[in-house]
């Protein structure tokens, strides 16, 4: 894109000369060469850092407020001159946009979308979890030109938010894993979640396809919320569906694909058996619009996931890890819990942080979760969060975690970390393996 198209798009004016950038960041220390940088203003203001991108390559930049060397594009707001960057990208995308959705799951199956998607078309997904108003504009705009199929993850903290970022991304197909408890100090109940959620389903054409989970009664009703097609995944009914699911040493899970384009047998990359009701949604999706079965086959095998979930790895002394820090919620957290259970290990052992915004019903949300890993024999040790309750071994930090395991650690011993993201539990995760 040229600046001067960037100015027409955002009703910017340039300042210095003309020139053609290849996508767009917001971060400094990860801007690429001839990349657009769009300082944000939020703790810290990005036109602070305006010349750490352009030294290290920035194409251009936005700015609504001071000019250093290089192209400038002067808007008055960089938020909104981001959206409508957006937009403007989105106008080049010719095949079909997925949006996912969901209180559970969303960038697991935007992962696993990914892969299965490239296996049919050249494919171009969200990195990691940028899924909200920034997150979303900017993989539309690095969305490379030969791109075939884009899949963009939606994140929302309140019923609207959704609705706003469908009409920056304009999805032709809409994916929703789960309706859970998930930031309900914005959403109030379950049924708030649904009604957020639904956005998305709302948003679609009456061409488009609406990808839903039939094993969740609030997600399978969608259908009713727009006019697309409606096509319904599940492990216990929809019309792409598993059976014989079984798990490895390794958490990775095999079942048996069934759908209206045909059968076959799954063997998926990635840790935990709650991955499989993610890769139905990916596959249902893929097939609907034109995949084969060989071909989605082929996409699980190979997916792989963000960092910081599900990923399962071993120590030098036998210890197994399972990584699941990025971020928590009850119904997460419960899934994480099983997938421990389901170890071989002798000694299980579970990191627990905050699970953060779940409003009035935090602290009972938190001692059924202690109960839940009580009944599987599994030791807490609950960081820097007392709701845990008095059967939770307490510590104060992330170091103190990583002490307390390293007690506990060797062949038979299985550990998992998760917490919401505020907790940065990560920090134990490098910790133990650091040792």
């Amino acid at each position: 894109m040229s600046s001067s198209a960037i100015a027409e798009a955002t009703g910017g004016e340039v300042f210095g000369r003309e020139v053609v950038v290849s996508g767009a960041g917001i971060d400094s220390r990860t801007i690429e060469p001839d990349q657009l940088f769009v300082p944000v203003v939020a703790e810290r203001d990005g036109h602070d850092f305006i010349g750490a991108a352009v030294a290290a390559g920035a194409g251009a930049y936005l700015s609504a407020g001071p000019i250093e060397a290089g192209t400038a594009i002067v808007v008055d707001d960089t938020r909104r001159a981001l959206t409508a960057l957006g937009s403007a990208a989105r106008e080049r995308l010719a095949g079909p946009v997925v949006g996912v959705t969901g209180s559970v799951g969303k960038t697991s199956l935007k992962d696993i979308m990914r892969a299965v998607g490239a296996s049919t078309w050249a494919t171009h997904a969200s990195v990691r979890s940028l899924n909200n108003e920034l997150g979303v504009p900017l993989t539309l705009l690095n969305a490379p030109d030969a791109t075939e199929l884009t899949v963009v993850e939606m994140g929302a903290r309140g019923v609207g938010h959704v609705a706003e970022l469908c009409a920056v991304a304009r999805p032709t197909v809409g994916i929703v894993t789960v309706v859970a408890g998930a930031h309900l100090e914005q959403f109030g109940d379950l049924d708030g979640v649904a009604l957020a959620k639904g956005e998305l389903i709302e948003a679609l054409p009456g061409d488009g396809l609406a990808v839903l989970n039939a094993d969740d009664a609030r997600v399978s009703a969608m259908a009713s919320r727009g006019p697309a097609r409606a096509l319904t995944f599940g492990t216990t009914g929809g019309e792409v569906r598993a059976s014989e699911i079984a798990l490895d040493d390794d958490l990775r899970p095999r079942f048996t694909l069934h759908s209206p384009w045909g059968g076959a047998a799954v063997r998926l990359s990635v840790a935990g058996e709650h991955q499989v009701l993610n890769a139905l949604g990916a596959a249902a999706a893929a097939l609907g619009l034109g995949a084969t079965v060989d071909a989605v086959v082929d996409g699980l095998a190979r997916a792989e996931l963000s960092p910081g979930r599900m990923h399962v790895s071993s120590l030098a002394d036998g210890t197994r890890i399972i990584d699941d820090a990025y971020n928590a919620n009850p119904t997460s957290t419960e899934a994480a819990l099983r997938a421990l259970a389901g170890t071989r290990s002798e000694v299980r052992v579970a990191v627990l942080g905050t699970m953060a915004e779940l409003g009035p019903e935090a602290e009972g949300l938190h001692a059924q979760t202690a109960e839940l890993a009580a009944s599987f024999g599994i030791i807490v040790v609950a960081v820097a969060e007392e709701r845990y309750g008095s059967g939770a071994i307490h510590v104060d930090g992330p170091e103190a975690a990583v002490r307390e395991v390293a007690g506990r650690s060797g062949p038979g011993t299985a550990v998992l970390v998760k917490a919401s993201r505020s907790a940065g539990l990560e920090r134990v995760v490098a910790g133990l393996v650091g040792r």
